[in-house]
């Protein structure tokens, strides 16, 4: 009796640990089965393309949520900070008159400043990473709206003076936020950051941190030091996000990164049961986001209402931590 519920017990514990695998990559396969009998224009080249332009962005924000993880932080404020990037970029264009070269460098020499505020905050004042990031967050969001003054910015758009605003967008800027230029700039990301994380020390470091920080600075390794790069790293990639978000609108909508932070959590956690890692890792993450832009391109298209998606990702999300967390425990 014994060895037969032992023998049981062995199965059920298999068929969970092929599930934590692979239960994602299932998912996605029988999404796409039951997207594409049930719309016609669901596996068209067009629309295909369209899902990758439409994971781009949430890729781009949760690979740097991923690298603040692996180091066992959390980044809440990686929403504001793509949309202060994508307030930033498109004013220095519209309102300065900037060259691409100038708008890109300035945004991104700001967001790591971001990255550096909240390393500061995180690591000399010792409180929980997500508490001191959930702060922020609200904090940054205040600034983007603050220099927006709330508005959209556009070209042509009516200065506060009663002028036309005479900048303009380089057509050059624009080409980053279509296919295949975005879609070469996510896997370009992914890329890098997977031989990061995975093959080289600092990046091994880094996991060493996430998993247990007090052993891994009683081993000589630089806990700040690396908890630093990790924010860096995490606004430098949010910051990315929000430039691309202003490529691919040609503006800068009020709170444009915020919607943002949602997807890219669940991608991250999604992703850490992807083919069992268990753990933040980049390919994780690209196939959690490639999941959510796969639900929301299909639902979209079988006319589901815009303001029921949110109960969709929110259930997603709710299903990834869950089977997370359950995993841990085990």
């Amino acid at each position: 009796m014994s060895g037969a519920g032992s023998t049981r017990r062995g199965i059920s514990g298999g068929a969970v640990q092929f599930l934590y695998k692979y239960g994602t990559l299932i998912t996605i396969l029988l999404l796409i089965v039951f997207f594409g009998t049930m719309t016609d224009n669901f596996l068209n080249y067009n629309n295909i393309i369209q899902i990758l332009r439409l994971s781009s962005i949430v890729t781009i924000i949760a690979i740097g949520l991923t690298v603040s993880l692996a180091v066992g932080g959390f980044d809440l404020s990686v929403g504001s900070t793509a949309s202060i990037a994508n307030a930033l970029v498109i004013s220095l264009f519209v309102w300065h008159g900037q060259s691409i070269g100038i708008g890109l460098l300035v945004t991104v020499l700001f967001c790591l400043i971001i990255g550096l505020v909240n390393a500061f905050l995180v690591i000399n004042f010792k409180i929980q990473d997500m508490l001191m990031t959930l702060a922020t967050m609200f904090v940054f969001q205040g600034i983007a709206l603050t220099y927006t003054r709330g508005a959209t910015i556009s070209q042509n758009m009516i200065m506060p003076s009663g002028d036309f605003a005479t900048g303009v967008i380089p057509a050059s800027f624009g080409a980053l936020g279509k296919a295949p230029w975005i879609i070469v700039i996510m896997l370009v990301v992914v890329a890098v950051v997977h031989v990061f994380l995975n093959y080289t020390k600092h990046g091994r470091y880094m996991y060493m941190i996430g998993g247990n920080a007090e052993a891994a600075k009683l081993s000589g390794i630089a806990v700040s030091k690396y908890r630093l790069a990790a924010y860096l790293i995490s606004a430098l990639f949010a910051g990315i996000g929000g430039i691309i978000l202003g490529a691919r609108v040609m503006t800068a909508e009020v709170n444009a990164g915020a919607p943002y932070l949602m997807d890219a959590v669940a991608a991250v956690f999604i992703g850490y049961s992807v083919l069992g890692v268990g753990k933040p890792n980049a390919l994780g993450t690209f196939v959690g986001a490639l999941l959510i832009s796969i639900l929301s391109n299909g639902l979209i298209m079988l006319s589901v209402p815009y303001y029921a998606m949110d109960i969709v990702k929110g259930s997603v999300l709710a299903l990834a931590l869950a089977i997370t967390y359950i995993k841990t425990r085990r």
